[in-house]
């Protein structure tokens, strides 16, 4: 007996399946949608800008309109400011004194004559399990309070021990004096010691620490610093927000830009928490695709920074 099904039967019978029955998730498509899209994101990441914290011996970055380099008839002048009115766009130009600046990524070229640089990190720093080890009590107590092996043990005890390939942030609550320029580079400011940095790399084999302040510790030769570019290790520095991340279960998300050859980079890193997390927003909180409007149009301010302005 032959069955002829009408393509309106069909397609009732398809609207009553599940869609995951129809259409399994290829590959890690499912990871996303059953774990990352409903996800707490938190940045850990101040934006950079002309005025902010910088070590004195490198100087702060300038904003300015971009200009045209070269005449292109019936449009623009070689030397002229892109504007929204005249050209439909503007651009920024950045003058930038350092790749030592702000959020940042170091890698081992930073110190290290025959160092990785940051265009030869692997792809493989994408993605990783996040650590969040806190000293913000003691460093209250002792501004000059530094990362001690016993703060690892202490942490391994509560969680568990570090899984191998992490990144582990100090926190130290440190970054919440980020606009007192004055004081957010004077020592003292609290560290991580050397012992912590061995431990964590030859012991647990991390893929990178990372800290509120920019720099490692404060000893007079960075002795910290010195240790993880010669011997091929990378950090982050000026990290912010890890008080509203777990210690534990968390991943995070590594971007940074790069320049051929870059002894720094400009980073933003990601904290993705458990759903029930309390903190951040998940993809259905803040999209991104459409954008929300500004406030007020953007113009230039002082420092050439494009902001909302009425």
């Amino acid at each position: 007996m032959r069955i002829v099904l009408s393509a309106a039967v069909v397609l009732a019978a398809l609207a009553v399946v599940p869609v995951a029955a129809q259409s399994p998730s290829p590959g890690l498509w499912a990871v996303y949608e059953q774990s990352i899209k409903g996800a707490k994101h938190v940045d850990l990441t101040h934006p950079f800008e002309p005025v902010q914290a910088v070590w004195p011996g490198f100087g702060n970055a300038t904003f300015k309109p971009a200009t045209a380099g070269a005449d292109i008839p019936g449009y623009v002048e070689k030397g002229q400011v892109y504007t929204y009115e005249k050209h439909g766009f503007v651009a920024t130009a950045y003058e930038l004194t350092t790749d030592q600046y702000g959020t940042q990524l170091d890698p081992p070229a930073h110190w290290n004559p025959k160092g990785a640089t940051i265009s030869d990190l692997p792809p493989t720093y994408a993605v990783r399990p996040l650590v969040v080890i806190g000293i913000h009590e003691q460093a209250a107590r002792d501004p000059g309070y530094h990362l001690q092996i016993a703060d690892i043990q202490a942490w391994e005890a509560k969680h568990g021990r570090i899984p191998e390939g992490s990144v582990v942030m100090v926190r130290s609550d440190w970054y919440k004096g980020w606009k007192d320029i004055a004081r957010f580079n004077q020592k003292p400011f609290p560290g991580v010691s050397l012992d912590a940095l061995k431990f964590l790399h030859l012991e647990r084999k991390i893929l990178f620490h990372g800290h509120e302040p920019l720099d490692t510790d404060t000893t007079p030769t960075l002795e910290g610093e010195a240790w993880l570019m010669h011997n091929n290790f990378a950090q982050a520095e000026g990290v912010a927000n890890l008080d509203l991340v777990p210690e534990a279960g968390a991943l995070i998300a590594i971007g940074y830009a790069k320049p051929l050859g870059g002894t720094g980079g400009y980073a933003r890193y990601i904290a993705i928490a458990p759903a029930d997390w309390p903190h951040g927003v998940t993809v259905a909180d803040a999209p991104g695709a459409p954008l929300p409007t500004q406030t007020a149009p953007l113009k230039r301010d002082a420092n050439g920074v494009m902001r909302p302005t009425p």
